[in-house]
């Protein structure tokens, strides 16, 4: 067992009316303020140092709390970048006269500690002890990732979306002009509502911020709303004590069970000024249940023309977003198909998907040393129902050389036996490409197999990461089942790559087999061992021999 974390922060609150909405639940806005300060208390113990509220990423709300119960929030720093760290936090609720507890929702906050007036303050790592720290401080590294192209995924898909707003049709529905629903409410920053530097707690601001979202779902359906999500969200920049916060909020579209609602902070320092500072945007999922808990059926929007169209279009675009992000990223891993269906729209949440999976194998503890064999090395691990191989080796090769050379799968054939060929489908950007692979082991039907896959490449975060490769299964329109072939799947394999000096790397494979995957990865380990030396050993040569002409094409770029 490892040390306390030392970041970890627990907070226990018993709900009072005073906390609770209409319903006697627990208001979102009141959480959001908890969650903010347990997460902030943790960043603070990191740091040695004031810290202010960043982001926040996706939140999914899964149940509501009542009035008696008591919330717990622990929140603990997941990795510490250079002057930002990320923490990870846990909400759950217990019902004292019961006994029972239960999740109400996992998040992830970005906090960015802060020195005299207001510079910034580098951080010191943290090292992880536990399996679940290192998995957490691994991923942390592809959720930072994530954040940073955010806005540029939701630009690209409302790039890509059509401009005409296509009004949706139900049947008997009533239909609200979206300008009803608009709210604007003004607070004055108070002296409880800051931190010892005067700054504005982002939980109040997201408090705040609920509020007016939760006034303008009010409008729409006439009646008491219930917070399921609110979509990743920055600020932008800091308020004081003092300032003026205006917010506005308006029902950006209603779709048949939930409606998005659109919330902008905007903040002064006197009545008379001009300018207005944006602070925040978010955008809040809200449903309406019923007696039994069901979602009711909403009025629908009619946006204005102009900007409220504009509104309309990107709520339609950011629920498909929230819906893929949510199958992809939320999911267990062993909840998700094997292959999923690759489009523009999930394409970041896959490959946050693809390296996520590997680190999270590569943190594991329960690693078994099955065989060794000169320089290389098999281990194996037994969870439920997967049986996960890692073959590892040293090699006479720069790190980089060697991700450069075992990224490209259209070069696998040259050392694997198993490959027949690979083709680039699609190079999705920089990090990720499409390829279709053709094997030369044969099925339970006596064909070969064929796999459509998607390769997912990180260079190191900080010092101490390795290089990943990342490969997991996807489905393309454009390559559906062949008669030809039998369509085969990996759910999680891939490289990783660490450096040991500049001439040495430590290069190590993995595979998490599943039923069905190629006929070679069986539970007959000392069968396969030969197997998986001899294609290792393959690798070594391969890598060895092309390290130079690798060095050459560069040079000539």
């Amino acid at each position: 067992m490892g040390g306390h974390n030392p970041t970890e922060v627990q907070m226990s609150q018993l709900v009072l009316p005073c906390h609770s909405n209409q319903r006697g639940e627990l208001s979102a806005g009141q959480l959001l303020k908890w969650i903010d300060t347990a997460a902030c208390l943790s960043a603070e113990r990191h740091a040695g140092c004031p810290c202010v509220t960043a982001s926040m990423d996706d939140i999914y709300f899964e149940h509501t709390i009542s009035v008696g119960q008591v919330v717990n929030i622990k929140a603990k720093v997941n990795r510490a970048f250079n002057s930002s760290m990320e923490v990870g936090i846990q909400v759950s609720y217990e019902d004292l006269c019961s006994g029972k507890h239960c999740s109400i929702c996992k998040a992830y906050a970005t906090f960015v500690a802060q020195g005299p007036l207001g510079t910034k303050v580098k951080l010191k790592p943290l090292t992880p002890q536990t399996e679940e720290e290192k998995i957490e401080h691994s991923i942390a590294a592809e959720r930072r990732r994530m954040r940073l192209v955010h806005k540029d995924t939701i630009k690209d898909l409302l790039t890509r979306s059509t401009s005409n707003t296509e009004m949706e049709t139900r049947d008997g529905s009533v239909v609200v002009p979206a300008e009803k629903t608009r709210v604007e409410s003004v607070e004055l920053v108070l002296p409880p509502h800051a931190n010892h530097q005067g700054n504005t707690f982002g939980g109040q601001i997201m408090a705040w911020m609920e509020n007016v979202a939760t006034i303008a779902a009010s409008r729409l359906c006439h009646a008491h709303p219930t917070l399921r999500a609110i979509e990743m969200f920055h600020f932008r920049g800091p308020s004081q004590v003092g300032d003026r916060l205006v917010l506005k909020a308006i029902v950006n579209n209603a779709f048949k069970n939930s409606m998005e609602v659109g919330v902008c902070t905007e903040a002064y320092d006197q009545e008379m000024s001009v300018s207005r500072r944006h602070i925040n945007s978010a955008f809040m999922t809200f449903v309406v249940l019923d007696e039994e808990g069901r979602p009711r059926t909403l009025p629908m929007v009619v946006p204005q023309p102009g900007d409220g169209e504009r509104r309309y279009r990107e709520a339609s675009a950011r629920k498909k977003i929230r819906l893929d992000r949510k199958y992809v990223v939320s999911c267990k891993q062993t909840e998700v198909p094997l292959s999923v269906p690759w489009d523009q729209s999930n394409k970041v949440y896959l490959s946050y998907n693809n390296v996520s999976a590997l680190k999270t194998l590569v943190a594991k503890a329960n690693w078994v040393l099955a065989r060794e064999k000169e320089k290389v090395q098999i281990y194996t691990l037994e969870e439920d129902k997967f049986l996960s191989f890692r073959i590892e080796m040293s090699v006479h090769i720069s790190a980089s050389q060697a991700f450069s050379l075992l990224s490209d799968l259209r070069r696998r054939h040259e050392w694997d036996s198993h490959y027949e060929s690979a083709e680039l489908v699609q190079q999705v950007d920089e990090d990720d490409a499409i390829y279709h692979v053709l094997s030369q082991t044969l099925s339970c039907e006596n064909k070969p197999q064929d796999f459509v896959i998607l390769a997912s490449r990180r260079k190191p975060c900080s010092r101490g990461d390795p290089y990943v490769v990342a490969f997991r299964s996807v489905t393309l329109p454009t390559h559906p089942p062949s008669t030809n072939y039998t369509r085969g799947e990996t759910l999680c394999s891939g490289f990783c790559v660490w450096p040991q000096s500049e001439e040495m790397s430590k290069v190590a494979y993995y595979n998490q087999a599943t039923p069905g995957y190629l006929n070679y990865v069986t539970t007959n380990v000392v069968g396969l061992s030969s197997n998986f030396c001899a294609t290792f050993e393959a690798c070594e040569k391969f890598l060895l021999k092309n390290k130079d002409d690798l060095i050459a094409r560069l040079q000539d770029l």
